[in-house]
């Protein structure tokens, strides 16, 4: 649980950061530039960081939320799938550090937020749960429990659409940088931005492909706690995705509407899993939170 929670905290300093200075001292001091000078490159850069900074941070603060769930109410009762699920989307999660090194820029908080997660996440999954003391609960009214498998389907679906999402963002920072809607919001090119400063490109690359590994991390947990968690009356499942949910789509869909960022393609994929959760979520609960 403690993994979680720090997770959680460092993403909610981390937005206060983007919706702050947008830029610390030692990443000032990688640019060479302050906000002023990147304001003074273009117009709409600082806002763009802003938007990146601001879905990282909301996706730290999902995994957490997922992995506190998984600690209290699936880890500590017993129930191996719970960490499993926590060992693959850590694993993911940790994997993903390696992007620091692509780009050059391995930011301080970023690195040190590592060694301390890494060993409780170690601690964690040492060794597995004891068996479980399950309680036997009826499955209910049958529309209830078919209304609940719908839900479970559309929540699998949406998670396994993250997970490629994830991914595809991370091939994204790690490669090109930028897709075009990116471009068209900025309305300039990579070889102006590139000629404004050596270190800029990796720079906005860092935090693009540490997005996608977040995402992609979340998207694991997302997908394997709604495939072996949908059980009645296991209230902290409806729960944990519900306040992920909140935490991973709000401030995305947010940034976008403070900075103007609204291209219809480039949102589609945010809609469709607000809609597909929303939907999962109402259809399960009165399954999943039954006493």
């Amino acid at each position: 649980m403690v993994s979680g929670v720090v997770l959680a905290v460092a993403g909610v300093a981390a937005a206060a950061v983007a919706l702050g200075p947008v830029l610390l001292g030692y990443d000032s001091a990688f640019l060479g530039m302050d906000r002023h000078a990147l304001h003074a490159v273009n117009h709409r850069l600082v806002p763009f960081l802003r938007h990146d900074r601001i879905t990282l941070a909301g996706a730290m603060v999902a995994v957490g939320v997922l992995y506190a769930g998984l600690a209290v109410g699936g880890m500590r009762r017993g129930r191996p799938w719970a960490r499993e699920a926590y060992l693959v989307s850590g694993a993911i999660g940790f994997a993903a550090v390696s992007y620091l090194f692509v780009h050059g820029y391995v930011e301080p908080l970023h690195a040190a937020l590592t060694v301390v997660v890494l060993p409780m996440f170690l601690l964690a999954v040492r060794k597995p749960p004891e068996p479980p003391a399950w309680t036997h609960r009826p499955e209910g009214p049958d529309r209830e429990r078919r209304r609940a498998l719908t839900g479970q389907l559309l929540m699998v679906v949406t998670g396994l659409g993250l997970l490629a999402g994830g991914v595809a963002v991370s091939a994204v920072g790690l490669t090109d940088v930028f897709v075009p809607s990116d471009l068209h919001f900025l309305g300039t090119g990579p070889e102006a931005l590139r000629a404004a400063g050596t270190r800029l490109l990796p720079f906005i690359a860092h935090d693009r492909a540490g997005f996608g590994g977040a995402l992609t991390a979340a998207a694991a947990a997302i997908t394997l706690l709604s495939a072996w968690g949908w059980r009645r009356g296991e209230a902290w499942v409806w729960w944990s995705l519900t306040f992920a949910a909140v935490a991973g789509f709000g401030p995305a869909l947010a940034v976008h509407l403070a900075i103007g960022y609204l291209d219809l393609w480039h949102l589609a994929p945010v809609g469709c899993g607000v809609i597909l959760t929303v939907t999962a979520l109402t259809l399960s609960r009165p399954y999943l939170c039954a006493r």
